[in-house]
């Protein structure tokens, strides 16, 4: 990224008549744009029939910006094929579970097994990369967009097809695809690849592992795309940057393998302003981009600056919070703030999505805090290019995700909202975290915590386990480390398997699963912990660990709830048999700070507020709809509600 801070947003010109584009740049250069993203959905123009090409209206688009020094990430166009490849192949039209080939007259209309997609969409790659790879307003290349957002895998024949490929390079021999799949179990043992297919409607539950793959192949089959218009650009333009737009924690697609195959991690955002909850989401997906990138600076691609149209009833952004998501993706580590999109569209699906020049003009209340905010981003360029520093690392993990809200486990179980409601302990305490992959070194962090971290390998349960040794904290949450990457039980007490380093770091194993009767189910917990905690309950035998807090009531009633092994390095292994309510939470949270020795940014936990360091500048957002006096560790500030103030990092009591 360069040294100033990247701002605008998608620009469609195609949607108005030319004589409004000299217009656009001009308001543009006096709203602080710097950035304009285009092409996205253009396709069906700069090729409208198989071969022919019309470029010449992208060239004076292109020309106009540069003239008004904006710079251009350029699409590939390939997002939404156009009619004419859904009437001439509508074999590379997707197909649901249930059969049902959908039709043209959308976006994302293609499956990501086509190959007649594939063939096509190539060639305009390369005819983009051909004329465009020199263009002096040439910043970065965008490849498609919101991969699977509509679409995340095909149940078509050629699907099925390149399904049977990935398995034949997964297992090698149908042997070992029965062997990982425990085709054993209900007669499902396959005598070839042949006779394998796509996880379809069966009369009950299907192979959870077969499922599993499918949900693996199908985010490779969509990464396949990226990288194969990604080896053509490398090739033709080696010194332009890639990135494609990730969509926040998305179960469909795995970004830590995605976010090897981009030089810059970009996110696409709509928190909803109308949840009381949209600011943890928020924050976490901030969080987690920055961590995909291996704590690179990172780019947000999209966000409204008001309501989106999508939802059944679309909240407006209140007077000032779009400046305060804004700076709050900034200070968590992005080094551009874009938006979907530039002009309001006049027509199609998404016309009253807001942009940052509404259909009222530029006296419109979005379009003055559009300009106040391109003003204000112009005088942090400081921050470009910074880290941002974090003590915490939780595990985020796609396996984990899909496997534990697969059918027929003891209970229902929202993966996403759970590691939400631990990262939110954190959040309000003002406390910086990285998200980290499974196996991935963990040393860097004085505090790992893994909830919900259901499926694990050997190597993931070997670095978990090596976090107490190691003189550091290792938290884990119920249910973890149950299952391995083929999804068989991990046998005699869980938690890694009998007498494994996990098992021995924690000091307990685990003998049953007591499911509350919903999500929503309190069960109190007594000892040196107090407080309730829901949901959930398990049977935990200690061995070598102090329990702080038991079940005083259901299922488990009198056994270990919560419980601490002090290693001899100084380090502490941490279980949490259940799901903590957030008082409880809040709790849990101050006493592992203290354990790892990190300090808080606030002095007490903050429900509606958040804090982050960059580059020597605090931010501090309140998220409530009052104004709030919050007590940071080095003072307090006042923040008017909906509303975000940055402080020097030192000092915090006075306002720059």
């Amino acid at each position: 990224m360069s040294s100033r801070i990247r701002f605008g947003g998608d620009y469609n010109p195609e949607q108005w008549p030319e004589e409004i584009w000299d217009e656009d740049v001009e308001i543009m250069r006096a709203a602080g744009v710097t950035t304009a993203t285009v092409g996205v959905f253009s396709w069906s123009l700069l090729e409208p029939a198989p071969g022919e090409y019309d470029f010449g209206w992208l060239d004076r688009v292109l020309d106009r910006l540069h003239a008004g020094g904006i710079g251009v990430v350029l699409a590939t166009a390939t997002a939404s094929p156009p009619a004419w490849l859904a009437r001439r192949h509508p074999e590379s039209l997707p197909v649901t579970i249930d059969g049902v080939r959908l039709a043209f007259g959308s976006r994302q209309q293609f499956s990501p097994s086509s190959s007649a997609y594939r063939e096509h969409a190539l060639r305009l790659v390369r005819r983009m990369a051909q004329r465009y790879g020199s263009h002096p307003a040439l910043e970065m290349w965008h490849i498609g967009n919101e991969y699977g957002a509509h679409v995340p895998r095909s149940y078509d024949e050629e699907s099925a097809a390149a399904f049977r490929a990935w398995l034949v390079a997964r297992y090698g021999t149908i042997e070992e695809l029965n062997r990982a799949w425990g085709t054993a179990f209900w007669s499902q043992h396959y005598a070839s690849f042949d006779e394998v297919g796509v996880p379809s409607r069966t009369p009950t539950f299907p192979n959870p592992t077969m499922v599993l793959d499918f949900d693996r192949f199908s985010s490779d089959a969509m990464l396949a795309l990226h990288r194969a218009e990604a080896d053509i650009l490398r090739e033709l333009t080696p010194d332009v940057p890639i990135t494609t737009n990730f969509m926040g924690p998305f179960k469909d697609a795995d970004y830590w393998q995605w976010a090897e195959h981009v030089d810059i991690v970009s996110d696409d955002l709509y928190p909803d302003p109308a949840d009381p909850r949209h600011h943890v989401l928020a924050a976490a997906a901030r969080d987690l981009m920055r961590s995909l990138g291996g704590g690179k600076p990172w780019l947000l691609m999209e966000q409204a600056p008001s309501a989106v149209n999508w939802r059944p009833r679309n909240a407006p952004k209140p007077a000032g919070y779009y400046r305060a998501l804004s700076l709050q993706a900034l200070t968590r580590g992005a080094d551009g703030i874009l938006h979907f999109q530039w002009r309001q569209s006049k027509a199609g699906a998404e016309k009253f999505h807001s942009a940052m020049l509404p259909h009222g003009g530029t006296g419109t209340r979005v379009h003055r805090e559009v300009r106040a905010l391109g003003a204000e981003l112009a005088e942090l360029g400081d921050l470009a290019g910074a880290p941002v520093p974090a003590q915490v690392g939780i595990l985020f993990d796609w396996d984990s995700w899909r496997a534990v809200e697969q059918d027929a486990v003891p209970a229902e179980r929202d993966y996403l909202a759970t590691v939400l409601d631990w990262y939110a302990g954190f959040l309000r305490r003002g406390v910086t975290v990285d998200f980290v992959r499974a196996g991935a070194d963990t040393s860097g962090y004085r505090l790992v915590v893994a909830p919900l971290f259901h499926v694990a390998d050997d190597a993931a349960v070997a670095e978990l386990a090596s976090v107490p040794a190691r003189g550091d904290v290792l938290v884990v949450g119920a249910f973890s480390a149950v299952l391995d990457e083929n999804l068989h039980v991990r046998l005699g007490g869980y938690l890694g398997g009998a007498e494994g380093p996990l098992q021995a770091a924690l000091g307990v194993t685990v003998d049953e699963f007591a499911p509350l009767a919903a999500a929503d189910t309190e069960t109190a917990i007594g000892g040196t912990v107090t407080g309730v905690a829901r949901d959930w309950q398990e049977l935990v035998v200690v061995h070598d660990a102090a329990v702080l807090g038991s079940f005083g009531d259901g299922f488990a009633a009198g056994g270990a709830a919560i419980t601490r092994r002090a290693d001899e390095s100084g380090g502490a292994g941490w279980y949490v048999a259940t799901e903590p309510g957030e008082a409880l939470r809040d709790d849990l949270v101050a006493r592992w700070l203290v354990d790892a020795g990190i300090e808080p940014g606030f002095t007490r936990p903050e429900a509606f507020a958040e804090t982050v360091v960059r580059a020597g500048r605090r931010l501090v957002v309140n998220h409530d709809d009052v104004t709030r006096e919050l007590a940071l560790t080095g003072g307090t500030v006042t923040v008017e509600a909906r509303q975000a103030v940055i402080l020097p990092a030192a000092g915090d009591d006075t306002v720059s």
